[in-house]
């Protein structure tokens, strides 16, 4: 990821702030010493039917509340790679994935949290827009590489690709022009073989609704 890509959100009075981070930013604030934060897993499971539901029950059983997941066909065939944020300590999350690897369709799960890792997200979010609003909208989406793929008298639908600060960024300056839709599909990631981290993207306000 560029710096180019990316649009830090600064905490707002109109919006709540998760005190629980996105992912692998840390802990939000400096005197925030609990530890909760957002893990991202990577999980490798066999391709058959049921398997998302053996899976997702190891979470509802303890608890746990899924941020986000991804589900697809892995580089190996019969296999597919569930990505999923959820929130909680280093240590609850270690339990976490020790029960995991005792289902018997799972291949591999690791939690890429700490490593340094590559990822992405897509947007699809929908604005009504008026004719004299219509080219402010496309101006922002620019910015953001963000590119039309519907439009309509009263509306245009953008496309955006990227971590969740540049969403969230891109979706409170739309906001002025009326959202009608957003449809998000979760993140994908994948750990950097290079070792290269974007520390610099760390700790910026996830904000959750206006």
């Amino acid at each position: 990821m560029t710096m180019g890509d990316v649009y830090p959100v600064e905490p707002s009075d109109g919006f709540a702030v998760n005190k629980v981070l996105d992912a692998h930013w840390g802990v939000l604030y400096d005197e925030d010493t609990s530890g909760l934060r957002s893990h991202t897993l990577s999980i490798l499971v066999n391709d058959s039917p049921g398997v998302l539901n053996l899976v997702t029950g190891v979470f509802s059983r303890r608890g746990y509340n899924i941020q986000s997941l991804a589900v697809g066909h892995a580089e190996t065939e019969g296999l597919s790679r569930i990505t999923t944020v959820v929130p909680g300590t280093d240590a609850s999350i270690l339990k976490l994935v020790q029960q995991l690897k005792k289902l018997p369709v799972l291949h591999e799960v690791h939690d890429i949290t700490h490593l340094p890792f590559a990822e992405r997200e897509l947007m699809l979010i929908k604005i009504a827009v008026n004719a004299a609003a219509r080219r402010d909208v496309l101006d922002i989406a620019s910015i953001f590489r963000a590119r039309a793929v519907d439009v309509s008298s009263h509306t245009i639908t953008l496309e955006l690709t990227g971590a969740l600060d540049k969403m969230v960024a891109l979706q409170r300056l739309l906001e002025p022009f009326g959202i009608c839709e957003v449809a998000r599909t979760g993140r994908v990631a994948l750990e950097r073989e290079s070792g290269v981290d974007s520390n610099s993207l760390r700790g910026y306000a996830f904000p959750l609704e206006a």
